[in-house]
C-alpha cells in the first residue's frame, strides 16, 4: 500500500483529501503546514506529497525546494489557488512533479496520483540507493554525497549486478554471462579487470564494498554506519 502525506492548512479540504485517498486504498498522512510535514517525514516512509502552496510557518514552495535539497526524489504534486502562469513557474522550478488549480476535481486528483506513482515506481526500479550512493541506471551515474561518476558502460552494469543484490555470490561466468552477453572475445579476466577498475573507483565508498570470495566469484557488502 502506497502512503501518501496531504498538506494542507484547510481542515476541511484536508480531510476531504484525505477520505478520498482512503477510499482508494492509500495509507495516508495528514499534515496541515510544511513543518508538521518535515517532522512527519522524519517518522514515516511517504510515498508521494500532496502540498497546497500557501501555509503557514513553512508553504509548500519552501517544503519541496527543501526535500529536493535533501535529495529526496518523492512525487510532489501541488494543490493552489493560484493560476497564474508565474506561480506555475515557481512550483516547478521549486522541484514539483505536477500542479493542480483549486477549485480541484477529487477524481482527477486521484488520476494523476495514480500517474505519477506508476511513473515513480518505473524509475526507482532503475535506481538503486544504497545509504548515501545513488546508481542512476538511465544515465550511468553513481552520486555519493556532492561527487558524481559517470562510468563506461559495462563498469555501471557489474556494479549495478552486484548492489541490486547485496550478499550474493557471483560466479565470474555468471557475470560475463550477464554483462558481456555471447561477445566471443571475451573471457573471466574481463570482469576480474572490471572489479578492479571499480575498486579503483570506489575504495573509499563509505557504503559499499566488492569482496572476493575465494574460489566461488565476487559479492558486493554494505558497510555498517558507525554510531
Amino acid at each position: 500500500m502506497f502512503s501518501i502525506m496531504v498538506v494542507e492548512d484547510d481542515k476541511n479540504l484536508n480531510r476531504m483529501i484525505c477520505a478520498k485517498l482512503k477510499q482508494a486504498q492509500y495509507h495516508v498522512f495528514p499534515a496541515f503546514d510544511g513543518q508538521e510535514a518535515l517532522d512527519i517525514l522524519e517518522q514515516e516512509h511517504i510515498d508521494l506529497i500532496i502540498s497546497d502552496v500557501m501555509m503557514p510557518r513553512m508553504d509548500g514552495l519552501e517544503l519541496t525546494a527543501a526535500l529536493r535539497g535533501a535529495r529526496m526524489t518523492l512525487p510532489i504534486l501541488m494543490i493552489t489557488a493560484k493560476g497564474q502562469m508565474e506561480d506555475m513557474e515557481k512550483g516547478f522550478r521549486a522541484g514539483t512533479d505536477d500542479y493542480m488549480v483549486k477549485p480541484i476535481q477529487l477524481r482527477e486528483l486521484l488520476l494523476r496520483v495514480e500517474a505519477l506513482l506508476r511513473r515513480a515506481q518505473l524509475m526507482s526500479e532503475k535506481r538503486l540507493n544504497i545509504q548515501g550512493t545513488v546508481l542512476d541506471y538511465a544515465s550511468l551515474t553513481v552520486q555519493t554525497g556532492d561527487h558524481t561518476d559517470t562510468l563506461p558502460p559495462k563498469e555501471f552494469y557489474l556494479l549495478f549486478k552486484l548492489l541490486n543484490q547485496p550478499g550474493t555470490i557471483f560466479t565470474r561466468q555468471e557475470l560475463l554471462d550477464e554483462i558481456w552477453g555471447v561477445d566471443k572475445d571475451t573471457d573471466s579476466r574481463n570482469v576480474d579487470a572490471h572489479i578492479k577498475k571499480l575498486r579503483h573507483r570506489f575504495g573509499e565508498n563509505p557504503d559499499f564494498a566488492i569482496e572476493t570470495v575465494r574460489g566461488l566469484g565476487y559479492r558486493a557488502v554494505f558497510k555498517e554506519k558507525s554510531s
